[in-house]
């Protein structure tokens, strides 16, 4: 089963053919993933390319177990691969420690979690500023309070995760991943903790966002809602990406 690099419109997003002329945000090339298992070698990712260009909002779908997060953490950076090349920004993440590739995604790149991944001891308004910790400027504060107010939180700011509810934690987890002026960000099952009511309200605001930012926007998914409103929608089978039909994502 081939690898893919290639694009398929899904039909409730303006398709992004015309950023095919600029330098991709995300390459890779033939990642190869294994881990030990016991005694024995076990292949997550076999042979997998992808191509992502600015402004493209692509999703990954897959069974439980398939890999799409560990996919999803070889792309950002977090995680190395066994074998392959990727690049993200131009620039060769095998070149870079540690250090070097969070470095790269310091303010350029935004993460959106499933179970949100906010620090508990810290207020609504506190987690948001947590990236701009790296880049202190004077209108920080402002600016985070200005994307809470933007996600519907102008009124939660001083309160504590536990505080708030699943949806509104999320919202506060999307406020966080667009502050930096992030220019790809990574959606890690982002309505997989959710009421399908509160996650069609969490898809509503990140698409809203995406478009308004106008940020390249990765997520690997199960909900075939939430896929459908992405330019491509692969499947993650056999550690290989295949593209998906809008009829088969319509499934």
């Amino acid at each position: 089963m081939s690898s893919t690099t290639s694009s398929s419109t899904m039909s409730s997003t303006t398709s992004t053919s015309s950023n095919h002329d600029l330098a991709p945000i995300l390459q890779a090339r033939h990642l190869g993933k294994q881990v030990r298992s016991g005694d024995r070698s076990l292949t997550i990712l076999s042979d997998l390319s992808l191509t992502v260009f600015p402004g493209e909002t692509v999703a990954i779908l897959g069974e439980s177990g398939a890999g799409k997060s560990t996919l999803l953490g070889l792309l950002a950076g977090l995680d190395a691969p066994s074998s392959g090349e990727l690049k993200l920004f131009g620039e060769s993440l095998a070149a870079l420690d540690e250090d070097g590739r969070a470095q790269l995604r310091a303010g350029r790149v935004g993460f959106v979690f499933q179970n949100f991944q906010l620090l508990p001891t810290l207020t609504a308004l506190e987690n948001v500023l947590l990236p701009l910790e790296l880049a202190p400027a004077a209108d920080n504060d402002a600016r985070a309070r200005d994307w809470l107010m933007r996600v519907g939180l102008g009124e939660r700011l001083d309160h504590l995760p536990k505080q708030l509810s699943g949806g509104e934690q999320q919202r506060v987890a999307l406020a966080r991943a667009f502050v930096t002026g992030a220019e790809l960000v990574f959606a890690d099952e982002p309505t997989g903790n959710l009421d399908p009511a509160t996650g069609e309200r969490i898809i509503e605001r990140l698409f809203a966002l995406n478009r308004e930012a106008g940020t390249t926007l990765m997520l690997v998914t199960h909900d075939h809602a939430l896929a459908r409103r992405c330019d491509r929608c692969l499947r993650l089978i056999d550690g290989q990406l295949v593209d998906m039909t809008l009829e088969e994502v319509g499934a």
